[in-house]
């Protein structure tokens, strides 16, 4: 008898789930953009994955094109980063000179 139970409320509270409407949510805007400068592209399309421009602006300041360097091709070998191994030069460039 208690299975039975545990199979009525089991299934009223499936039906219930499966007849719900799904959750909407609107992201914040951003608060900071990527500055406008040569090597943005490069920046939005290999970074902007994993990275808001919020996040990249926290970063240390003034580290250089060979930070950068290390810092995309950790994202590559290290966590599997889709970074376009030819996008990186431009990437380390952009970087270094604007943040």
């Amino acid at each position: 008898m208690n299975k039975t139970i545990a199979a009525i409320l089991f299934g009223a509270a499936m039906t219930g789930l499966a007849s719900g409407e799904p959750m909407t949510y609107k992201l914040p805007d951003e608060t900071a953009h990527f500055k406008d400068a040569p090597g943005v592209e490069a920046v939005q399309t290999n970074c902007s994955a994993c990275h808001s421009s919020d996040y990249i602006a926290t970063q240390p300041s003034r580290q250089g094109e060979k930070f950068w360097t290390a810092e995309a091709n950790k994202m590559i070998k290290v966590y599997g980063a889709s970074i376009d191994p030819s996008a990186v030069d431009a990437i380390a460039k952009y970087l270094a000179a604007n943040y």
